[in-house]
């Protein structure tokens, strides 16, 4: 097991690339599932996940080839073996439930266990299930599995919650339905319109992607194609982050600045002096111009709200600032684990519910500490880079499920981090 040594403070320069991202990347992976023929993605990245979804893929009977290169994958899907998506997979990821449409779609049945993943809340499944029975799939329980088969037809779905992974699923289920499927109260992340352009660019026809009213007409057949997944920005803001914490210049690349503007918007009101470039799709961090950072009042929300992915990080970034921060997680109810392992670097926060109060002005040391989820890792990092002395984070494993080459990034941003055994 390795774990992540950083000397701190650092002070970072330079360029950073925005890997393809993990959350557009998974959908659109089990997407492949749908198609006819071979598709070809360009710079799939070397995540933890993204590996899981490709075992998964190839359990099913799919056939995944790498260039010598690497930056070119091959996946053919068009003539499944095995329609179970087993426990020892779907027991890590929870993102292996996206195989459910497509399967139910293209063959009419799917076998899948209940999912696993990060433990920072329940997450059920639920409006996954009522959205493909209201397609006319029969939906079962058993031993843990849900079992599902029927003919999907097109119909009207509204969701009792903007559910990300439920609108993709019923976005790729709809797709190959006899007839029209039109989801209301559907997810608008950037994310979902990146699915939507990969699956009309084999031939689907989804409009309204982006916004909470997406209509899918459903089609015989969808062809491959050639794709790239656009940039990751909750890594982008991970970065932006640190280049405000660390009070440096440095540029992240590949990244659309319209994603992130809900958090530019909150990092500004930081005080953080940002610049952006729609044309280059990057973001700048500078050295403040004048006066500290500032304190702020967050509330996490679906997009275009404050991500709830980014939450662990902002409360970083608030715990140095020179006044106090509220925060209020509205989206996965255990998702402060990174909290006390904060407060081992010198962290003051007082946890109220749902809602965190960050004292800020905190005079952060090296110590060691452990990471609790993915995002939560990145937190933990973020402090590392800032704090005094040598921070030691362990089971970074999470981290490589979201984050690509993340000690490797940030040494070329002159950070000091190395990665050793535990």
């Amino acid at each position: 097991m390795d774990k992540l040594i950083i000397k701190g403070p650092c002070t970072l320069s330079g360029e950073v690339l925005t890997s393809s991202s993990k959350n557009a990347t998974l959908p659109i992976l089990a997407a492949t599932i749908l198609l006819d023929n071979k598709t070809t993605f360009k710079n799939l990245p070397e995540l933890v996940d993204v590996r899981t979804m490709l075992k998964l893929l190839t359990k099913l009977g799919a056939t995944v080839e790498k260039d010598p290169n690497g930056n070119l994958t091959n996946i053919s899907a068009q003539s499944l073996t095995s329609f179970e998506a087993p426990y020892d997979l779907v027991s890590t990821m929870r993102a292996s439930i996206l195989v459910l449409g497509p399967m139910l779609a293209k063959y009419g049945k799917s076998t899948i266990s209940l999912p696993g993943g990060c433990a920072i809340g329940g997450r059920p499944i639920d409006i996954h299930l009522m959205g493909l029975e209201k397609m006319g799939a029969k939906i079962e329980f058993t031993n843990g599995y849900v079992v599902a088969e029927g003919k999907l037809t097109g119909a009207v779905i509204p969701l009792s919650f903007p559910s990300v992974g439920a609108t993709e699923n019923l976005m790729m289920a709809a797709a190959l339905a006899n007839g029209t499927t039109v989801i209301k109260n559907a997810a608008a992340e950037p994310e979902i319109i990146d699915l939507a352009d990969f699956l009309n660019k084999c031939g689907a026809k989804i409009s309204g992607a982006g916004t909470h009213e997406i209509t899918i007409k459903g089609v015989t057949s969808l062809k491959g194609c050639e794709y790239e997944v656009i940039g990751d920005r909750i890594e982008a803001a991970t970065y932006l982050i640190a280049g405000i914490m660390t009070n440096s210049e440095i540029t992240i690349k590949n990244i659309n600045p319209d994603y992130l503007e809900g958090v530019i918007a909150i990092l500004k009101q930081m005080n953080a002096n940002i610049t952006v470039d729609h044309k280059k799709f990057e973001i700048k961090t500078l050295p403040r111009v004048s006066g500290e950072l500032r304190g702020v009042t967050i509330e996490t929300a679906p997009y275009p709200g404050f991500p709830t992915d980014v939450q662990a990080q902002l409360m970083a970034l608030a715990i140095i600032a020179k006044s106090p921060s509220i925060i209020t997680e509205h989206i996965f109810e255990n998702r402060y684990m990174h909290v006390p392992e904060l407060m081992r670097l010198g962290a003051k926060v007082t946890l109220k519910g749902s809602t965190a109060v960050v004292e800020g002005s905190a005079n952060l040391k090296g110590a060691y500490c452990m990471c609790t989820d993915l995002r939560a890792s990145a937190a933990l990092v973020l402090a590392g880079l800032v704090a005094t002395g040598e921070t030691h984070i362990q089971r970074i494993y999470h981290l490589d499920r979201g984050y690509e080459k993340l000690e490797q990034k940030l040494k070329k941003l002159n950070a000091n981090i190395e990665r050793v055994k535990a």
